[in-house]
């Protein structure tokens, strides 16, 4: 190799390594110069041509075309490359219109005997001049030599099809024969000439006079159909020509009649062209499909109607069938989308029935667009799809929103809710349980050996009535209410799932006994208290919201009960048990002062009982196990009033009619659902809206109440732990929830930051780090609820009391007791240095706006000095952070960067931006573009006032 020479160095990095030694058909080597070769560009494009007009095999597809007088879609077989060919010539003649607005007819000759085509219109024909650089006429030019155009200046904007120099030539370089005919009435000359072996010979151009007012041009062309494996124009391709004259007459419009053959196709308007596509799938769905049209702009003409279950769509750029649809389809697609997704939240908002995205709304469209684009670019050459975004378009509209509300309230709609109610149904079912089915994987289950007998929740129990027939599955926490649920928490909750497929049930199936299900029975055991009433009311509604026949089936669900309270005489032989806290005071009142000669159990919950007291409820199965039972409609009705938003107002005057010493009385054997729900489940509902509302009196909540009587009661004067402190308050005052839930509520009301207590009625210390106390030295004598306000959701009601500055509360006592009339007052925070402006004022009640604090230090920086209640420095921040050009993810950044010297209660941050989007912020004002402002209402002021009654107050001077 010492003699070889080198081979040149290229850019690649096989370029310089030997290729293999190949072989001739003869038999003998390659040369190089047959290993390498360069070809003209024409020789490229017959070599090549699936780059130029797509694939010149026989494709079989389904596709649109047109009989019977109507777009019918079917299987065809064509040659892609074939039907390109065609489509160029006719987009030329309908490009045409925008070059010369007169122009009036277009007529097209399919001649299949001679496969023979003629394209003809009207208007502005093509310059008949010698093209001063080139040498050539300019219908030579354009027609006969490649990468010639009138599309190459981007500068121009142009809603012609063309854009590349290729169309009309590679027409010629497919055909046997192709002839241009043009008149050229400013120039009074016609020409005429003649290409023929795929444009690799021409004939001299002939040039004749024609008259000043005559302008046309005609192409006509016979396709080479050896190079398409074809020996005739075939019917399917014919028909997707045809099909495409008709596009063209259904684009073009009024002003422009269209011949096909002699047959005239004249559209008085696009959705007229539309209507040939409708009629056909009326025809075959036996229902009128909507119709909805608007001219949004004189660019653009847009039709809606109703696709079943898949997105369709009829498009057209410039004149050019976009089969594939693209960015132009999406514009007004994502338009249709984003509002109907938007109605059906708003509409569904309450009850969270549907979590629709907006490609799912997309599939029941059918969208037919008819655009002028400026330059459009396309994916191929064949250009079935744009690519170009929609900020150089060239226009911009919006549908008016009268048209959008004529979409919303169409069969459109109520297809997508169909739909997706079978969606939500099939997919539920995908977690169906089964009879026969062995369950594997469900770690919390103890089934029951033979899978047929009770689902139970205590397992000491077991030892008493065996495992064979018995199942135990134990819930975490409370279950999910499935009325209210959406789709998405109902297929992301496991319990709910793994329920299912315990007891074999199957979405959407009627039960009229036990015998399809893997148990026979469903047992409910859960704490005694309220939350365990709350959970056994929506494990029941669970059911009814989905098998309501099953409530039907007699011993189907059933409870058992255990003691919530015991108590033991000191003699040792008397022991009473209560199962309901009513009972309970009632007997307590009863003993008077010989109360004191019991001995009092509270069984927080079913961890509190021993095993051997467990054993001893399982043995007298009898005394504790309920049936409950379905009587009529009513029992579903109360369900209902307990767990439907739909209810809220009934619920209300449900929850304001209770009577204090309502329960359920533990001795009936059979409980209907009517009882459970107005006699013990509505405990539940008074107790939770009792903790989540406070009382005008004290302005405390029962379990700050508590809290605050523990304080005085162990004379809090030195440091303790929070965890200390709550064992105290559990201990002393008959705290009956969470550890968690007691050390928050302590924390809460020793807070001092600006936003929470304007007086702590709790002192901290080192933060809340470890160690806090308590501090007897505070006595209510001004209504602390509006001292430190107060916000809660219980059943029925929700809450939000802002803060008010105590001097003023101390004014308008001072006031009331005076008899004189009160002075309004307005929010206040102790220690915001921002604003809270009323912004507006109704009988209900006013609206505040809260705003921080923001100055411009100079033409690049500003100075954040405050943010609004409740919106912390870190959430801030990160806000910041997130809009900020340092930060690589962030979308749409507006800062150059920021920093924090925030510290304590401090708020510092000194923000940097350029002058032009200082300047643009300044205009959209500073306060709305770095969200510094938030809204605070007085509308919604539910206390419980000195009877125990929930009232709404309109002003904070009446709560006084």
């Amino acid at each position: 190799m010492a003699g070889a020479k080198k081979a040149p160095l290229t850019t690649s990095n096989n370029a310089n390594i030997p290729p293999p030694e190949t072989v001739t058909a003869g038999g003998g080597k390659k040369t190089i110069e047959q290993t390498y070769q360069k070809k003209t560009q024409l020789e490229h494009i017959l070599l090549r041509p699936d780059t130029y007009i797509g694939s010149i095999e026989k494709h079989t597809q389904t596709l649109w075309v047109y009989e019977n007088e109507q777009m019918v879609q079917k299987s065809i077989t064509f040659v892609p490359g074939l039907y390109k060919i065609f489509d160029e010539i006719l987009v030329n003649a309908a490009d045409n219109k925008q070059r010369d607005p007169k122009m009036d007819s277009v007529k097209v000759t399919i001649d299949v005997e001679s496969s023979c085509i003629s394209v003809y219109n009207n208007g502005d024909g093509v310059p008949v001049e010698i093209h001063q650089e080139e040498g050539v006429y300019v219908p030579e030019l354009i027609f006969g030599h490649l990468l010639t155009s009138s599309n190459y200046d981007d500068n121009e904007k142009k809603t012609t099809g063309g854009r590349n120099g290729y169309g009309a030539k590679l027409t010629n370089i497919f055909s046997t024969e192709f002839v241009i005919e043009t008149a050229d009435g400013k120039r009074q000359r016609k020409y005429k000439q003649v290409f023929s072996n795929n444009m690799g010979t021409k004939t001299e151009p002939i040039i004749s006079k024609c008259k000043a007012g005559e302008n046309w041009t005609r192409i006509t062309f016979k396709p080479d159909l050896v190079k398409f494996s074809m020996s005739y124009l075939e019917e399917d391709v014919v028909a997707l020509m045809k099909k495409r004259v008709i596009d063209v007459a259904g684009c073009l419009g009024k002003t422009v009649k269209v011949e096909l053959n002699g047959q005239l196709f004249h559209f008085k308007s696009f959705s007229n062209y539309c209507d040939l596509y409708m009629k056909s799938t009326s025809v075959s769905t036996l229902d009128p499909l909507p119709r909805f049209e608007e001219e949004v702009h004189d660019r653009w003409q847009v039709c809606i109607s109703r696709s079943e279950g898949q997105f369709q769509q009829v498009s057209f750029v410039n004149g050019i069938a976009t089969v594939k649809g693209g960015t132009h389809v999406d514009y007004v697609t994502n338009k249709i989308t984003s509002h109907l997704v938007s109605v059906i939240k708003n509409k569904n908002k309450k009850n969270k029935k549907f979590d629709l995205k907006p490609h799912t709304v997309k599939n029941h469209l059918w969208v037919f667009v008819n655009a002028l684009i400026d330059n459009p670019a396309f994916d191929s050459q064949t250009k079935e799809t744009l690519t170009l975004r929609a900020a150089s378009f060239g226009s911009s509209w919006d549908f008016s929103s009268k048209f959008l509300d004529k979409v919303a309230k169409s069969d459109i709609m109520k297809n997508i809710e169909e739909w997706a109610e079978f969606k939500q149904k099939k997919d539920l079912k995908k977690t169906d349980g089964s009879k026969d089915r062995r369950i594997y994987g469900l770690a919390k289950l103890a089934d029951a050996n033979e899978a047929g007998g009770r689902i139970l929740r205590n397992i000491a129990g077991l030892s008493v009535v065996g495992r064979d027939h018995y199942g135990v599955f134990p819930l975490r926490g409370k279950l999910l209410n499935v009325r209210e649920a959406s789709h998405n928490q109902l297929m992301q909750n496991v319990e709910i799932q793994h329920i299912k497929q315990i007891l074999g049930l199957q979405h959407g199936k009627q039960y009229d006994s036990v015998k399809p299900l893997r148990y026979g029975h469903l047992m409910i055991m859960t704490d005694q208290d309220h939350d365990g009433s709350h959970i056994k009311g929506l494990l029941i509604n669970f059911i009814h919201s989905f098998w309501p026949s099953l409530l039907k089936v007699p011993t189907f669900l059933l409870e058992f009960i255990t003691p919530i309270v015991k108590a033991t005489h000191k003699d040792g032989r008397r022991k009473e048990s209560f199962y309901t806290m009513p009972q309970y005071e009632t007997w307590k009142q009863n003993q008077g002062t010989d109360v004191k000669n019991w001995t009092i159990k509270y069984y927080k919950g079913l961890g509190t009982s021993t095993d051997q007291e467990a054993k001893e409820y399982f043995e007298a199965l009898g005394r504790h196990k309920k049936d409950f039972v379905w009587v009529d409609e009513q029992d579903g009705d109360a369900i209902e009033l307990a767990f439907s938003k739909k209810k809220i107002e009934a619920r209300k005057n449900w929850l304001r009619q209770f009577e204090p010493g309502t329960y359920l009385c533990d001795l009936e054997e059979h409980i209907k659902y009517r009882d459970f729900v107005h006699k013990e489940l509505i405990l539940f509902s008074i107790a939770d809206l009792q903790r989540s509302i406070p009382s005008m009196v004290d302005g405390l909540k029962p379990g700050q109440r508590k809290i605050l009587f523990c304080s005085f009661k162990r004379n809090f004067i030195k440091e303790a732990k929070v965890a200390q402190f709550s064992g105290y308050v559990s201990e002393h005052s008959a705290y009956h929830h969470g550890e968690q839930s007691l050390a928050s509520t302590i924390i809460g009301m020793a807070q001092d930051y600006v936003g929470s207590n304007n007086i702590n009625l709790l002192y901290q210390m080192v933060n809340l780090g470890g160690k806090d106390h308590a501090s007897a030295r505070y006595v209510p004598t001004i209504p602390m609820v509006l001292v430190n306000g107060s916000e809660g959701i219980g059943t029925g009601w929700s809450t939000f009391i802002p803060n008010y500055n105590p001097l003023d509360i101390i004014a308008n006592v001072r006031h009331l007791l005076n008899d004189e009339p009160m002075e309004p007052m307005h929010p206040w925070y102790k220690g915001f240095i921002g604003s809270i402006e009323k912004t507006a004022t109704k009988e209900a009640g006013n609206s505040y706006t809260v705003s921080g604090i923001i100055e411009e230090v100079d033409e690049t920086s500003l100075r954040i000095t405050e943010l609004p209640i409740r919106k912390w420095t870190q959430d801030y921040k990160e806000f910041l952070e997130s809009v900020s050009a340092e930060n690589d993810k962030s979308k749409d950044p507006f800062i150059e960067g920021c920093r924090d010297n925030s510290g304590g209660e401090i708020v510092h941050f000194s923000v940097y931006m350029s002058p032009n989007n200082l300047s643009e912020a300044k205009q959209e004002g500073l306060m709305k573009k770095f969200k510094l402002t938030t809204s605070i209402s007085t509308s919604n002021m539910h206390l419980f006032d000195s009877k125990g009654v929930i009232k709404k107050y309109d002003t904070p001077e009446q709560s006084m």
